[in-house]
């Protein structure tokens, strides 16, 4: 049996999408059937999908000459990770990410450039999580080891970028940033958050569909692509002390935690 992602709507877009589409996304509607991370291409018809190493992908990540249907044949859409090296710094230590029952926002936030659009073609910009493999981790003698079997996997949910649809003009005169989506351990969240085990290996994932509704995605090819660098591990608290620090030195956010106490102490006056 085919697990699926679901697609979950921003509210500062739900106002533009009919009330039953906005229903469905809460409930669950079909994209296309989930692939693992590890595979470089997809079997399914309407998704190409391209997995960009850390070695690699630095900040390009584009999808490989393949055969393409009419509507996607006069362009081929390739997309730059902002921030590369501090992912790749991250990266280097094993990323954590927060999650909360409230929800809490990534660090780094994921930000991309897109180029080789369609300039009056309109695209649909989507992002999700998935899991990055089916093991659960704890962090012992100061790096993490797998801890056993993955708990159940958490619902699915597809985060569209609030400015969809638009040219590709738009996009590509851009960053586009996926600052506002936000990480969950709360089973019951209907904010339309992302969902996450703690403990667990994830893999962020861009998407670029060819559509000017948001009613024609479930029938859009779907074009995705992978930042190996981008991978994390989401916890309710941070593990490692390397990520922590790199967390204050970058993060302007995080001034509060600096061991100056400086901005905790500004803050109060």
């Amino acid at each position: 049996m085919r697990s699926f992602s679901k697609l979950c709507v921003p509210g500062e877009v739900q106002q533009n999408i009919p009330a039953g589409v906005r229903d469905a996304a809460f409930l669950g509607t079909v994209l296309y059937p989930t692939l693992a991370v590890s595979s470089r291409r997809s079997s399914h018809p309407d998704l190409n999908f391209y997995t960009c190493p850390p070695e690699e992908s630095s900040s390009l990540c584009r999808p490989p000459q393949i055969q393409e249907s009419a509507e996607m044949a006069d362009d081929e859409p390739k997309v730059y990770l902002e921030a590369s090296d501090l992912w790749r710094q991250f990266h280097k230590f094993g990323t954590e990410m927060v999650i909360t029952k409230s929800g809490r926002r990534m660090f780094p936030p994921l930000k991309a450039r897109c180029a080789g659009m369609d300039r009056k073609a309109k695209y649909i910009l989507l992002m999700d999580i998935v899991a990055a493999d089916d093991c659960r981790y704890k962090f012992q003698n100061s790096h993490w080891m797998v801890a056993g079997k993955a708990d159940p996997e958490m619902p699915r949910r597809m985060y569209i970028h609030p400015d969809s649809p638009t040219t590709g003009e738009q996009w590509m005169s851009k960053v586009v940033n996926f600052h506002k989506l936000k990480l969950t351990n709360n089973i019951s969240d209907k904010h339309g958050f992302t969902i996450l085990n703690s403990m667990h290996k994830y893999q962020p994932r861009f998407h670029i569909v060819k559509a000017n509704d948001i009613l024609k995605l479930p029938y859009s090819t779907f074009r995705t692509y992978v930042f190996a660098e981008t991978q994390f591990i989401a916890v309710t608290a941070y593990q490692n002390e390397k990520i922590t620090q790199l967390k204050i030195d970058n993060n302007p956010f995080a001034k509060g935690f600096r061991d100056t106490g400086n901005g905790r102490r500004e803050k109060s006056k």
